[in-house]
């Protein structure tokens, strides 16, 4: 990627899909620039919960009708409490939001504000095939949070907003017990059976369901996973982890279309399940439940709200995958970019089409169905995802054996340094940040990270300025796949909080960003989807990071130097 090309002037491809922009839900307000009771607020203590026994992960699971004790969560703090006239009421919400390395748990009140949040190490052990999730102490997670909210709280509870990643699934027999392990979404143990397929093969998968071949997707997994239940698969359906907790509420096994688009199993043309696409390893299309929008809640089993002391009209929505389910919390029009951040790094570009074609296809990129479902404007989603992002963090750490605030200081030293004019560039080692395999359009999970340049007194502060160069060069690379020059590209995630980060991004790539300053913009879109609402970026106090263009071409002058050794890292064997 060259780097001077995607300058404000730069020259792009733009969107198919005129950039039309919703009126009257905005509203002009400061954003908290460099608050820091902000900043503490968006630090999370993690807790460990305490056993309950009544959330059993096997057999007709209720998600706890049993009542068992459990510590209090903490209110978050440092989040805009202000009633203006004009915000949207939505619905007092409880939130999940199932992440690669967490699970963010909170209640919204009728002004979107997050009156509660905890967060947990996402529960997964291994099997002897790959990673599963632990759904026992999932069910304590979700239970132990429920019932930690106080009487009043609990009572007014409307909706329950379940998101989370995209791939990750297991079978679900019809009482809602396990056929199946509850694989994660980067377990490649369905990856053999895609050998099989040849070009032609691919090309049609693609064709049909907008995305690459991959172990990644549900649909290896699926046929793994009929595989080894053999019998004890009969009348099971492929659930998402978020569909599944879903159907632990309510009794009922269905399908949100975001999450479907990432089986590698739904047809993009007609918005339905592909049996031409599944039967090519050998999946019948009644292994693929019912499909529904992530607007179409399901009342919680009568039961189950009373054991948790909630109301008897509490609706249950899958909110759709967590990417997706961000861009409504960040307001994303045609012709902007969303840069989700988590563990994961993802770009995102909603479409009224999906793109099919052959660059596409070449490119790897990732079509989807949007969370507002088919038969709607700007209903297809362009994603790409870059398995390295916020995981990065615990490399580094492990890497140079620092904790997270000593390299958290290291990073704002070199923020400093950097937007001074105190950083060499001729000393910093080049840093190729593909430490969880490579993205688009190699798209290699067995694929690893490499560093060039190092010298006997290369010092570990130019070590951590590589990798993060490295990070937003390998951004600038995925994003040129997409021959779009966007609008605006809006951040959400916890790259909002590295100044480092975002600086070298914004001057590499020569384009201001928009960083959400909210930390929670994930649950905030999945309360606004339960409540059928939308979002309002300036709701997210959004803050300017801009491209200085000395930096800018001091950068794309080193990059273009450098690209020869660039190169050949990317080329390296996996």
């Amino acid at each position: 990627m060259h780097p001077r090309r995607l300058g404000p002037a730069g020259r792009g491809v733009r969107p198919p899909a005129r950039v039309r922009r919703r009126q009257g839900e905005h509203r002009e307000r400061p954003a908290q620039r460099d608050d820091p009771q902000l900043r503490r607020g968006l630090q999370r203590q993690q807790q460990r919960e305490l056993a309950d026994p009544g959330l059993e992960g096997r057999g007709r699971g209720d998600l706890g009708c049993r009542r068992a004790p459990h510590p209090p969560v903490q209110p978050l703090r440092g989040v805009s409490t202000r009633n203006e006239k004009d915000r949207i009421a939505v619905l007092t919400t409880i939130t999940v939001d199932v992440g690669t390395t967490s699970v963010k748990l909170g209640l919204f009140d009728p002004e979107g504000v997050a009156t509660v949040s905890t967060s947990h190490p996402t529960p997964t052990v291994r099997d002897a095939d790959g990673e599963v999730y632990d759904l026992d102490l999932m069910a304590e997670l979700i239970g132990g949070f429920i019932r930690g909210l106080d009487a009043d709280r609990r009572a007014a509870v409307k909706r329950i907003a379940i998101t989370g990643v995209g791939e990750s699934g297991g079978l679900v027999l019809p009482d809602i017990s396990l056929a199946s392990p509850m694989i994660l979404w980067h377990d490649q143990r369905g990856l053999p059976l895609l050998a099989g397929l040849d070009a032609a093969d691919r090309s049609r998968v693609y064709r049909a369901t907008g995305l690459p071949v991959s172990g990644n997707y549900g649909l290896s997994k699926i046929a793994w996973a009929l595989r080894a239940a053999g019998d004890a698969g009969r009348g099971a359906q492929w659930l998402n982890i978020s569909e599944y907790i879903a159907a632990r509420f309510t009794g009922v096994r269905w399908s949100e279309y975001s999450l479907a688009s990432r089986t590698l199993a739904l047809d993009l043309t007609t918005a339905g399940w592909s049996q031409d696409v599944a039967g090519l390893l050998g999946v019948h299309a009644e292994v693929l439940p019912e499909l529904r929008r992530a607007g179409d809640g399901v009342p919680m089993r009568a039961e189950c709200a009373r054991g948790f002391g909630l109301g008897d009209d509490v609706l249950v929505h899958v909110a759709g995958h967590d990417h997706m389910v961000g861009a409504v919390g960040a307001e994303l029009a045609p012709g902007e970019l969303l840069n989700s951040t988590g563990t994961t790094e993802g770009l995102l570009f909603l479409h009224d089409a999906p793109s099919l074609d052959g660059d596409a296809e070449r490119a790897k990129l990732a079509n989807g169905i949007h969370v507002t479902g088919p038969a709607v404007d700007d209903a297809f989603t362009l994603f790409a995802s870059i398995p390295t992002g916020g995981s990065a963090f615990a490399t580094l750490q492990s890497m140079l054996g620092v904790d997270a605030p000593t390299l958290a200081a290291l990073c704002d030293e070199l923020h400093a340094d950097w937007v001074a004019g105190r950083v060499d560039l001729d000393r910093v080692p080049i840093v190729l940040p593909q430490f969880r395999g490579s993205p688009s359009p190699a798209k290699n999970p067995r694929a690893r990270g490499a560093i060039a340049r190092l010298a006997t007194d290369t010092t570990r502060s130019e070590l951590v300025f590589g990798a993060f160069v490295g990070m937003a060069w390998q951004f600038a690379d995925v994003l040129e796949l997409f021959r779009i020059q966007p609008d605006r590209v809006k951040v959400i995630g916890p790259a909002s909080r590295n100044a480092l980060w975002l600086q070298l991004k914004a001057d590499l790539l020569g384009v201001p960003l928009s960083v959400s300053g909210h930390p929670e913009v994930v649950s905030r879109g999945a309360q606004q989807i339960a409540s059928g609402g939308s979002g309002a970026w300036t709701d997210c106090d959004p803050v300017d990071v801009l491209p200085d263009p000395e930096r800018h071409a001091a950068l794309a002058a080193w990059a273009e130097t450098q690209r020869p050794i660039w190169t050949h890292l990317k080329a390296l064997p996996a």
